[in-house]
């Protein structure tokens, strides 16, 4: 007969398939989770498996790995509600046979067992018809050597391993039985140096006694081996047995005489395999015959692995502390934290995840992964997949949709590992943060719109002043030629302050220019002087312009750099009205990515930059004058930066600086 393990949490699935196939050929077995068959799977009782899933999600994969792992000959047939190629392809490559769709069909399912069966019945009948499929451990003989046996007896003790007290106990009784001693102690060093202090401090240097038999232990409280002198001394140096008959005892009195105040015969060091970590000292048998070499040696070696087993208690109570530091420590923090294993499983979850994603009323179970929102889980799987952490994102938890969260997911990955065994999720609640981010860019927002709405009405009211008192005496004195000329001149003059004002707003609001015009830029310089001697008219102004070495060709928006050199000889005019000399050089040399690039420097006759001004100049609204909107140097940098060049101000602590203003700006040359 053939065995059929149902997995499933739909008693109705099991019913309706039990129902459509032969019952003298199949039986069932029905479970709701693997680990329960677990026992079932590993031992080959069952020849096929069929499995009901809902969810065609990380945790169907899951499942079906851990069912190919746990038995990988038997055939798999899966029953769902949902079919989706790409969860399904996934399950073919696991390992599966067959993906039904429900509800189930009698005709499909008997034909899909009889494909499968015949496997299963050969594998039943090469293991024998009703006998077990696993083979019984065959008698040992009777003749066993005693080292065997004593071998046998001594791997007992190790089931206390992550308890020094109990083990070392366990290991004098048996020493007892086995060698017939009577009395014997073990002298330990303090817990491993590396973990637990300085190792050269006093205290490591001495071995106190962990355990003893055939004497009190009190009588030991206040009695230690140094690792300097005495026995504890010569065991760290030579690594060897000692006995008191021996030589090494009889020339050595400080030896001898802890002997004498131990009664004991013997001293084995006890290793782990590095280093000395204790002794163990025995007196003589009960019935006084002497420990033969061979008996000496098995003992040694004995202890050896005991040593072994204490180092390894030893680290695992350090890791265990260190464990429950790091658990106190998460568990503590305002933030939500959460590790999940590299089989999807929550290895742990602070209070603060837990209030989140647990669901109501599931107070006293566990965190399951598959309570994790489904997008969470699976950034946490491809996380764990990858290897590749995922930073700082915004996340709403769909219970709470009022708040906002910062989620960052990091993998844990061992040293040699291929792929991360377990991801750290920590979730964090910036709701206010968000808030106050919101209030403070609304409340820079208020106050950039308040001063440059106080700054556009004071200079466009500046303009407008003459104009309107012009306006008013139009009727009067409009025949009046002079009249008319200062008409002219109130209307040119407003006309060009509005209009580099309004060219200034447009070129601050804008993107990115796509124009690129080839424009050689010493041509550029005299077309800007003349508009800026427009603006600012002046006799005496002289411009010295130094003759390129070659011809000195940029690519970009013609219009805007005007506007931007226009802006910084402005400036240079207005530094000195009294003699209003510029000077303009050029320079070649190559930008930090290595391409040439050509600098302007711009020098006025002025008294050069202020400490303020020089740190304040491409600021906007900032300005040394009553009139003016502040924006000159602000747009200049602008554009200059969207370029790819840079504007720089000559510094006033420098000697250059401290007598005259020079503008650098520097920018790509063509290519």
């Amino acid at each position: 007969m053939i065995t059929i393990l149902v997995l499933t949490k739909q008693e109705s699935l099991s019913h309706a398939i039990a129902s459509v196939v032969d019952a003298r050929r199949y039986q069932f077995i029905t479970k709701d989770d693997i680990w329960e068959s677990e026992s079932l799977l590993s031992r080959g009782a069952i020849d096929i498996a069929i499995v009901d899933v809902e969810l065609t999600d990380v945790t169907a994969v899951r499942l079906l790995q851990d069912l190919k792992r746990t038995a990988p000959d038997v055939p798999i047939l899966v029953y769902t509600g949902k079919k989706q190629w790409e969860w399904e392809e996934d399950a073919y490559l696991i390992g599966v046979d067959h993906v039904l769709d429900k509800p189930v069909r009698a005709k499909l399912l008997n034909n899909l067992l009889e494909r499968v069966a015949p496997q299963a019945d050969v594998k039943s009948d090469e293991s024998g018809a009703g006998q077990p499929r696993w083979r019984q451990p065959s008698t040992p003989p009777s003749d066993q050597p005693r080292a065997l046996e004593a071998l046998r007896n001594f791997s007992t003790i190790l089931t206390h391993s992550l308890d020094p007290q109990s083990l070392l106990k366990e290991f004098l009784l048996l020493l007892r039985q086995i060698v017939g001693v009577n009395r014997a102690m073990i002298f330990l060093r303090k817990p491993s140096t590396d973990w637990a202090g300085d190792p050269s401090s006093e205290d490591d240097r001495w071995m106190r006694c962990a355990c003893a038999i055939g004497l009190e232990q009190t009588l030991l409280d206040h009695f230690a081996l140094s690792i300097s002198s005495g026995i504890g001394g010569f065991l760290y140096r030579q690594g060897r047995i000692l006995r008191a008959s021996g030589q090494e005892a009889a020339t050595q009195r400080e030896i001898l005489k802890e002997f004498q105040l131990l009664g004991v015969e013997i001293a084995i060091p006890i290793l782990d395999r590095e280093s000395l970590i204790g002794v163990a000292v025995l007196d003589a048998r009960l019935t006084g015959e002497p420990y033969n070499n061979e008996e000496l040696a098995l003992i040694f070696h004995m202890l050896e692995e005991v040593g072994l087993a204490i180092k390894n208690s030893w680290l695992h109570t350090h890791l265990r502390a260190n464990h429950a530091m790091l658990v106190d420590i998460l568990g503590q923090l305002g933030s939500g934290c959460m590790v999940v294993g590299g089989n999807m499983a929550v290895m742990h979850a602070n209070t603060s995840v837990l209030r989140l994603f647990r669901p109501k009323g599931s107070e006293k179970r566990p965190l399951d992964f598959q309570d994790i929102p489904q997008d969470l889980g699976s950034r946490i799987f491809a996380v764990i997949k990858t290897g590749i952490g995922i930073p700082p994102f915004k996340y709403t938890v769909p219970a709470l949709p009022r708040s906002t969260y910062q989620v960052s997911i990091a993998p844990f990955q061992t040293e040699g590992a291929t792929a991360p065994v377990a991801a750290l999720l920590v979730i964090e609640d910036i709701t206010q943060l968000a808030h106050s981010q919101r209030l403070e860019i609304e409340a820079s927002n208020l106050r950039l719109v308040k001063a440059m709405a106080e700054h556009l009405a004071h200079e466009i009211g500046n303009s407008l002043v003459p104009v309107s008192t012009h306006q008013q005496l139009l009727n009067e004195r409009f025949e009046d030629p002079e009249f008319r000329e200062s008409l002219n001149s109130a209307l040119e003059e407003g006309v060009r302050r509005i209009s580099r004002l309004a060219n200034q707003m447009m070129f601050l609001a804008r993107d990115r220019s796509d124009f690129r015009d080839s424009i050689q830029i010493s041509e550029l310089i005299e077309e800007a002087f003349q508009e800026a001697n427009h603006h600012y008219p002046s006799k005496a102004t002289q411009l010295r312009l130094e003759a390129a070495n070659g011809t000195n060709i940029i690519s970009g928006d013609r219009k805007a750099l005007k506007h931007a050199l226009l802006e910084v000889l402005l400036n240079a005019l207005q530094a000195n009205p009294g003699k209003p000399d510029i000077s303009v050089r050029f320079a070649k040399s190559n930008n930090e990515a290595g391409r040439p690039q050509l600098s302007i420097e711009v020098t006025d006759t002025g008294k050069g930059f202020s400490k303020e001004s020089h740190l304040k100049a491409s600021t906007p609204f900032f300005s040394t004058r009553s009139v003016g909107l502040g924006l000159g140097l602000t747009v200049t940098r602008k554009i200059v930066e969207e370029h790819s060049g840079s504007l720089e101000l000559s510094d006033p602590s420098s000697a250059a600086g401290r007598e005259k203003g020079v503008v650098k700006i520097s920018l790509p040359l063509a290519s």
